[in-house]
């Protein structure tokens, strides 16, 4: 018999982490395991705001697939459809071209793309922050708008130039704002007369920011950041954007060159390309995290809908890192019980909390039901941090930029990224042209099909 084809999709925490408990779990050389993905690294992205305000270096989050596995072969591109019928995922190379890939057993942890809204101006002026690209060149840019803002005599362009506005009251939204604000602070030493006229909004359509830390985190969350004098404005969004001036729904029209998208993700629409249930675009998975009726395909993370057996106020598991990278560890065991014939486990998992870096001395988290803040929840917040990060590597680079960071001050030097003054459309950076969930099948068969005439039968 050949070797069983396990193929995963995404180098995110849930496929990343499947992987690795793959290969621990099968002997060398027992299975051909494959990645599918874009990059050939996983991205610590609860780390990306500290990238975006330089305390990390862009290296610090990046875990090499490469050094961090043993037999998995990378196959770079976007999985754009899935062939349930031919057990074919169809892969759009960096070139462009569609190519089959077979598989026995296929894990769909693709994630999910920054959620946009139909927002005159938003596509074309917002920066997004979900990538590390994205980070790097929000970093530069800040710095150059306040070198910008420092050098003209036009008070209408300086105002411009030094009102950031940040959209989305989630982890993402409140750590970029508070990181970023504090990026603002050292540069000013270099700018004394930009000090007063810096201004940093972060606004939300929702009625709180950070409701998953519950009241009191989040009251505290709301103050500590109005303390950094962000100003936020909540049940409030953005009407429409444009080169020079955002306009909010309450009719609030600021002036500014800096708009930061970061109000949520929309899961892979690769999901849809199964023709299977979903829930918001989520693929409906049992217990098992197996697809109903296609017991060779499982998917996990952001893009799954896991039923929550845990807490029945739930009935989906959240799609964060944390549920992620426990459900690799299941569906990795699922996977070898599938190819053995054995009984699948039902994934469980109780919540241990959440951690929130506000950069500096402040920092929020709600461990195991208690809520802590200041030097406790920032001892508690970066220990958790240094347990999730799995590269020693990485692990080492991140504690070495901290204590740099605390020893020598911080570096506002910009790295040229942002020099063309274009913004980081976060839509043209992680949008797929995925093909239609109709033709899907019709596209897997017949670049199958051409691979049997060329190869021949497997």
């Amino acid at each position: 018999m050949s070797r069983p084809r396990i193929v995963v999709v995404g180098a995110g925490f849930g496929g990343f982490h499947t992987l690795r408990h793959l290969e621990r779990r099968i002997p060398s050389g027992a299975a051909d395991i494959a990645l599918v993905a874009p990059h050939d690294y996983m991205l610590y992205s609860p780390l990306l705001p500290q990238v975006a305000s330089g305390l990390l270096t862009p290296q610090s989050v990046v875990m090499s697939v490469h050094r961090l596995t043993r037999d998995t072969r990378l196959i770079p591109g976007h999985a754009v459809g899935v062939d349930t019928r031919d057990r074919v995922v169809v892969v759009r190379r960096p070139t462009g071209e569609l190519a089959p890939v077979r598989y026995d057993r296929l894990v769909l942890a693709p994630g999910g793309l920054t959620r946009a809204f139909d927002i005159p101006g938003l596509t074309e002026h917002a920066y997004g922050a979900k990538t590390l690209a994205e980070a790097v060149l929000l970093r530069d840019h800040v710095l150059a708008q306040l070198e910008m803002a420092n050098d003209t005599r036009d008070p209408a362009e300086r105002e411009e130039r030094c009102r950031f506005v940040v959209v989305g009251g989630g982890y993402t939204g409140v750590e970029t704002a508070a990181s970023l604000m504090r990026l603002c602070q050292e540069a000013a030493k270099r700018y004394p007369e930009l000090r007063s006229v810096i201004r940093w909004h972060l606004v939300d359509i929702a009625p709180k920011v950070l409701p998953e830390l519950g009241d009191r985190l989040g009251r505290k969350a709301l103050d500590l950041l109005r303390s950094l004098g962000i100003e936020v404005k909540l049940k409030v969004s953005v009407r429409e954007v444009s080169a020079d001036k955002v306009v909010l729904t309450d009719g609030r029209a600021l002036p500014c060159r800096t708009l930061i998208w970061t109000a949520g993700v929309t899961p892979s629409p690769l999901m849809e390309t199964l023709g299977k249930p979903t829930q918001r675009g989520r693929l409906e998975v049992g217990a098992d995290l197996s697809v109903p009726g296609v017991p060779e395909v499982f998917a996990i993370g952001d893009a799954a809908a896991v039923p929550n057996l845990s807490h029945a106020e739930s009935a989906y598991c959240p799609p964060t890192a944390q549920y992620a990278t426990r459900q690799a560890s299941t569906v990795a065991g699922n996977v070898v019980a599938s190819l053995l014939g054995r009984p699948l486990r039902e994934f469980r998992h109780k919540d241990m909390g959440l951690v929130v870096d506000l950069s500096g001395r402040d920092a929020l988290a709600r461990v195991l039901q208690f809520d802590l803040s200041g030097l406790a929840a920032l001892g508690v917040t970066r220990g958790y941090h240094m347990m999730s990060v799995p590269s020693p590597t990485a692990r080492a680079r991140i504690l070495a930029n901290w204590g740099i960071r605390a020893f020598t001050g911080g570096d506002v030097s910009r790295m040229g990224f942002a020099d063309d003054g274009r913004p980081s459309s976060f839509v043209a950076n992680e949008a797929v042209d995925y093909l239609d969930p109709a033709s899907s099948s019709k596209e897997g068969a017949r670049l199958l099909e051409n691979e049997r005439e060329r190869y021949g039968e497997d």
